[in-house]
């Protein structure tokens, strides 16, 4: 296969179940080597779509291929796929569990058992090794299920949801690991509802809504789409009210403010000082993926995967 050759290709794709249209008309690409953010609300397309492209669904019409091909168990063993469901054996240890997945995925029994040492240690897990999985926490099930993953160091990953559940500490530690492989020329397709995982991680985004692309591209372009800028402010004092911006954030002696690509940020910045306001941090940007997300999905987008992320136990 050609090297220029998208590993995942989807082409004018169509899933209908009985009289239900769930995804009409999708088409995008998916570049080797690159992190690709799989974006939408709850009920959006993205995991019919994804079980689409894996062969457990039959597509209604159109083209959904990976590495040139309609998806087959020749590429099964350089693919790692973390679904949002948890597929562990609840009544073994993590360390068979690991190592029994490790040879499905053609490691031998010893390989699988260092490789499980290793990750584990790298987890903070090495007191679980022969702990029943049934016994973690849902946390470090997901990472125990995120090691099963990647311990074949596959050419494709497709996570949904993989720091779900997570603090910030092990989100950020999960996020180095797919980083990890990213470096190593893994392709990544990653579903997340975190915005900051993908403006750290993806090279490119599609925003699902209703089975259609609502939008495609990179950050950059995405953020171009919409319009508008973001202003940064750290500040004492009271913001005043301004047909110039829009406080989409505000915490304390700290705000947000939404304007339009048309508005000076120089006015805006003369206009808080003029009004009073000891600004001591004022920075520009485009408008985050935040807004555009709840512009796009509105009251869909605060579903329970945009929440606060729970402890890890």
């Amino acid at each position: 296969m050609n090297a220029s050759t998208p590993l995942i290709h989807v082409h004018d794709f169509h899933m209908h179940f009985g009289q239900k249209k769930v995804i009409e008309g999708l088409s995008f690409d998916v570049e080797r080597g690159e992190t690709f953010g799989f974006l939408g609300s709850n009920g959006s397309g993205k995991t019919t779509t994804i079980r689409a492209l894996l062969g457990i669904y039959r597509p209604t019409a159109g083209t959904l291929e990976i590495n040139g091909k309609v998806f087959n168990d020749d590429f099964g063993s350089r693919l790692g796929y973390l679904p949002e469901e948890r597929g562990l054996y609840k009544k073994e240890s993590v360390r068979d569990v690991m190592a029994y997945f490790g040879r499905l995925k053609g490691l031998s029994r010893a390989d699988a058992l260092n490789f499980s040492q290793q990750y584990l240690k790298r987890v903070d897990l090495t007191d679980k090794a022969n702990v029943r999985v049934d016994k973690l926490s849902g946390g470090e099930q997901q990472k125990i299920q995120l090691g099963v993953t990647i311990m074949n160091e596959p050419e494709l990953l497709i996570l949904d949801e993989p720091t779900k559940g997570f603090d910030p500490v092990n989100r950020r530690l999960l996020m180095d690991i797919i980083e990890e492989r990213k470096d190593a020329g893994a392709t990544v397709m990653m579903v997340t509802h975190q915005m900051e995982e993908v403006e750290r991680l993806c090279d490119r985004i599609i925003l699902l809504k209703d089975g259609k692309a609502h939008a495609y591209g990179t950050i950059d372009e995405v953020q171009k789409q919409f319009g508008g800028r973001t202003i940064r402010v750290k500040y004492a004092g009271s913001l005043p009210d301004s047909p110039h911006y829009k406080i989409t954030k505000l915490e304390n002696n700290y705000a947000e403010l939404s304007v339009a690509d048309a508005v000076d940020e120089a006015q805006v910045l003369k206009e808080l000082v003029m009004a009073g306001v000891a600004v001591r941090g004022f920075e520009a940007t485009r408008r985050s993926l935040d807004d555009i997300f709840i512009q796009v999905y509105g009251e869909d987008a605060a579903g329970p995967s945009r929440s606060a992320a729970g402890k890890v136990a």
